[in-house]
């Protein structure tokens, strides 16, 4: 027998999927440190190799174009967040950790955030719950072990969350998951209408230079704006979040904004957000204490 058409799913159905994981309160902070206007949470998915291998590939060069991302993408990043003095966060599937333990342990040691990211960049929402819970365990101790810091933050390889994520990733003792859309303030998230105790640093597509910048044969996708254009979006998601008094949150990948024609898109982001005066830089995990001030 055929599954019912959505049109006819009982009302239990369709209300229990969209309560399952919903935003709860929204969680500003009051006041912005240094008398801030708004917030700038920059984060860097470092996929690298697992962006292929994750899939179930193993194709020398897509391995490479990965290992881009570590050898040129992240050595660059990290020069330009020391140069304009910004904190960011990086999130790592363990695999890419293991690969070379050096670029997580420089990325702690010049104070910024490791995050998990999955352990080999795995869709989660393929995923029995004991696997999710099993991988999601070795990823946090596997990163754990290599930095010397216990990851604060989750965010979900693709952003595919199983039923059971948020969930679990509280239960595991994350502060904060970054891997969900509802909003562009920060907010508690609530798993079948219960507070989960977690922070959401929400992402969207919007604020993610793949959906700009990345070329892809399979899936077939191809860049869609320029370096300039790319910067123009991100820094009006600054100043909008300025005017609100709000958070700007964004994601880059190394192997996407690492190339040299378009570092130059977060070295100006920066300056922008410098000159501005009024932008309080930071790691999702310092946003996420912040917000937590901001619990019931």
């Amino acid at each position: 027998m055929s599954a019912p058409a959505p049109q006819d799913w009982p009302e239990a159905r369709w209300r229990g999927a969209v309560d399952l994981v919903r935003a709860g309160p929204r969680l500003l902070p009051r006041a912005w440190p240094g008398g801030a206007r708004a917030a700038l949470a920059l984060s860097f998915d470092c996929d690298h190799e697992t962006f292929e291998m994750g899939g179930g590939g193993s194709a020398p060069g897509r391995l490479g174009w990965g290992e881009y991302g570590r050898r040129a993408g992240v050595p660059r990043i990290l020069k330009v967040l020391a140069a304009h003095d910004a904190k960011a966060s990086f999130f790592m599937p363990a695999v890419a950790a293991l690969i070379d333990p050096e670029e997580p342990r420089r990325i702690v040691a010049e104070g910024h955030e490791i995050g998990v990211h999955g352990w080999i960049h795995e869709n989660t929402s393929t995923l029995t719950e004991s696997e999710e819970s099993r991988l999601l365990s070795r990823a946090r101790d596997t990163l754990t072990e290599i930095t010397g810091q216990r990851p604060l933050g989750h965010r979900a390889a693709h952003w595919d969350l199983s039923p059971a994520t948020i969930r679990l990733v509280a239960e595991a003792g994350f502060a904060y998951d970054s891997s969900m859309m509802a909003d562009d303030t920060p907010y508690e998230l609530l798993t079948e209408g219960r507070r989960s105790g977690l922070v959401e640093i929400p992402v969207d597509w919007v604020r993610d230079d793949a959906v700009y910048l990345l070329f892809n044969r399979q899936p077939p996708t191809r860049p869609t704006l320029s370096p300039d254009q790319v910067f123009e979006v991100f820094r009006r998601e600054l100043d909008g979040a300025a005017e609100e008094g709000g958070l700007c949150q964004l994601t880059f990948h190394p192997f996407v904004i690492g190339y040299r024609s378009r570092i130059g898109i977060l070295d100006a982001l920066l300056r922008h957000a410098r000159a501005r005066g009024d932008i309080h830089i930071a790691t999702h995990a310092e946003i996420a204490a912040l917000c937590r001030k901001e619990m019931p």
